[in-house]
């Protein structure tokens, strides 16, 4: 071998080239909002959870008529603080017989909330159903089928979706900026060990099932169904104090690529939150101490744009999920939040839950239902 053919420390990436900083692409990030379509929407459920929602409606303009619960008290206490306006009921059927309601944000856990879709459904409204949509395929499936025979909108509330850097990294992806994806990776340390005396302790796959169906969900909103086999694990940190494991690491390939997504839950010192997404035509990666704090990077043979993201995952997430549904009903197509689509990301969950059960790599989509439950 002669002297010229050796390898160089740039061959063995210890060195980078100096690219230029370029200005950074104008992408559609930000939460959409329909044009003039402003229907009244329900709230069904008002949990913890459905301040994040009530508040981003609110915020975005949005009209919520009504908000229900089991009891009546919690709804009024939910409407006291966001919509003084609106009705607080524990009748749900009633709410279903309102024609002037078009839009029902189902909030619920998943095994009392698919009765409650299916009404709405079969009522006629479009649906925004909280995540995780279902714990088993088969039944999400039966819902999408549901919605497109009553010519509705079903769409899941992923609100991943549109925190600032998981939004601009997906639209830079879907304009085409990096080429075609071969490499995902996100990796997430933080301190998760609040759970301990809460009911999120009894969830035996709280990583997985509760959490990481984020990232599943971000995957597939790069990927789709492309993804072939999951190889998973899970462990307890040392010394931690919470019933369900807090380490867990997924393995994902995909047709012309592959994958990684790595949770670091015990961490009780320095958090840091990570996402690379390579590409054959460049690279897009996202790091901060947490997942409101996040600065991303496009990198292309032009050289380096750092976009100024405006905007955090809570709220906007939330009027993400929701406006994209309304605009999707204005325009009348499938949300880019689709519960059909949703399904891919609950299968590759699914598969990483049976991978770290048995330990064996399983493929996307053989997984009908949550192991364990």
């Amino acid at each position: 071998m002669s002297k010229d053919a050796l390898p160089s420390e740039s061959d063995y990436a210890l060195v980078g080239k100096a690219l230029p900083e370029i200005a950074a692409p104008d992408l559609p990030y930000k939460p959409p909002m329909p044009k003039s379509y402003r229907p009244k929407i329900a709230l069904v459920g008002a949990g913890g959870i459905s301040f994040a929602h009530l508040d981003a409606y609110r915020r975005a303009g949005l009209d919520v008529a009504a908000i229900m619960s089991r009891t009546k008290a919690r709804a009024e206490t939910r409407r006291d603080e966001f919509y003084p306006d609106a009705i607080a009921t524990d009748d749900f059927d009633s709410l279903l017989k309102r024609d002037d309601i078009d839009v029902f944000d189902i909030t619920p856990h998943p095994a009392e909330r698919v009765p409650l879709v299916e009404a709405a459904l079969k009522a006629g409204k479009h649906v925004l159903s909280q995540k995780p949509f279902v714990i088993d395929l088969d039944t999400g499936e039966r819902l999408v089928d549901l919605a497109d025979r009553h010519g509705v909108k079903l769409a899941v509330n992923q609100n991943g979706r549109w925190a600032p850097h998981f939004a601009y990294i997906r639209e830079a992806v879907r304009a085409g900026l990096i080429g075609d994806v071969v490499a995902s990776h996100t990796a997430v340390h933080w301190d998760h060990s609040w759970i301990v005396g809460t009911p999120f302790e009894k969830i035996d796959d709280l990583i997985f099932f509760d959490f990481a169906v984020h990232w599943f969900d971000f995957l597939s909103s790069l990927i789709g169904a492309r993804g072939t086999s999951v190889y998973a694990t899970r462990n307890r940190a040392s010394g931690q104090q919470a019933r369900p494991p807090l380490l867990a690491q997924a393995m994902v390939s995909f047709e012309g690529g592959q994958a990684s997504l790595v949770f670091d839950a015990s961490i009780k010192h320095g958090p840091l939150d990570t996402t690379f997404v390579g590409g054959t035509k460049g690279s897009l990666a996202s790091t901060g101490p947490n997942l409101g704090d996040q600065s991303v990077t496009l990198t292309t043979d032009d050289g380096v744009a750092r976009p100024k993201l405006e905007g955090a995952w809570f709220n906007d997430g939330f009027a993400g999920t929701m406006g994209e549904l309304l605009v999707a009903v204005e325009e009348n197509r499938e949300p880019l939040n689709g519960a059909r689509g949703n399904l891919d990301s609950l299968a590759l969950c699914f598969a990483a839950i049976q991978s770290a059960h048995t330990g064996l790599a399983v493929k996307p989509g053989t997984v009908r239902k949550v192991p364990g439950l």
